[in-house]
């Protein structure tokens, strides 16, 4: 994603200890690192889910500039942000690369045959224009689509999802907002998302400072006082740690895509050059 992105050799110190030592919190979560991967940077880098259709293995779905279909840039979406995916179906969010001050974000719905629908929905005067779709996570029941842009932001946009709720339209067009998440804490750089719960998301941020928090490039918690129903709501937002940030480079890392899937978190990262020929993917779980 596009975004300030700096990090001091303080900041990668101290990722390195929780890299390996595992991401911590004093609240009710502990999550440990249990697995390291790469995957390469020609495929990977903006977002990452893992897609289970029926009758088929579990695949680990990676997104970047290069997986956009042309036909989408040629529409000018060109920019892909961190999917999701639930019961077979797949959730792309993209942004308009090509307008000055962009008036739409689009979200792309793969369902478990293969066919696409696009929901171009026109942006709300509280919806930043620049970067505007920066990733999506869908609630366990399936019912809503959270989604969020870049930049420093006190909430999040709740969407009926395409074909799984009744709400939602049925054909392409508009995919309007239902509700908002507020956040009791601003968050910065919101790279990627995903519900590890009913009530709870866990986000990546590529935020450089630590102004909003103890650590810079944070992974986020964000608490949701009951599941969406479609109404807003008021979140807690702490920090759970920094993201590792470990490499045999030294320079700008840039946390990118999360995923949650059988009770397996996984958080992209992208190292320094010239190491950013591949992504490190880091593996957690609750203990």
């Amino acid at each position: 994603m596009r975004a300030l992105r700096t990090a001091s050799l303080l900041a990668l110190t101290t990722a390195t200890l929780l890299g390996a030592t595992g991401v911590a919190t004093a609240r009710d979560a502990h999550w440990c690192q249990v697995g390291h991967t790469t995957a390469e940077n020609r495929v990977s880098g903006e977002g990452i889910t893992t897609l289970r259709l029926p009758g088929h293995a579990p695949e680990i779905v990676y997104r970047n500039g290069a997986t956009i279909p042309q036909p989408l840039k040629d529409e000018g979406w060109g920019h892909v942000g961190d999917p999701d995916s639930l019961r077979g179906y797949l959730f792309d969010v993209y942004q308009d690369t090509v307008s000055p001050t962009p008036a739409t974000k689009m979200y792309l719905v793969t369902q478990p045959d293969g066919t696409t629908t696009e929901f171009v929905h026109p942006l709300q005067a509280d919806e930043p224009a620049a970067n505007a779709n920066a990733e999506v996570a869908a609630t366990p029941d399936g019912q809503w689509l959270v989604s969020g842009p870049l930049g420093e932001i006190d909430r999040l946009y709740v969407s009926p999802t395409p074909f799984l709720n009744p709400r939602a339209p049925k054909q392409a067009g508009d995919l309007p907002v239902a509700a908002r998440i507020h956040l009791d804490h601003h968050i910065r750089s919101a790279q990627g998302c995903d519900f590890v719960g009913p009530t709870r998301l866990i986000c990546a941020t590529s935020d450089p400072y630590n102004d909003l928090y103890p650590t810079n490039l944070q992974l986020l918690q964000i608490d949701l006082p009951r599941p969406l129903n479609g109404h807003d709501v008021t979140a807690n937002v702490h920090e759970i740690g920094q993201v590792p940030l470990v490499s045999t480079c030294t320079g700008t890392f840039t946390p990118e895509g999360v995923d949650y899937d059988a009770g397996v978190l996984r958080v992209e990262v992208v190292p320094p050059a010239p190491c950013n020929t591949v992504t490190d993917v880091y593996s957690f779980e609750r203990r």
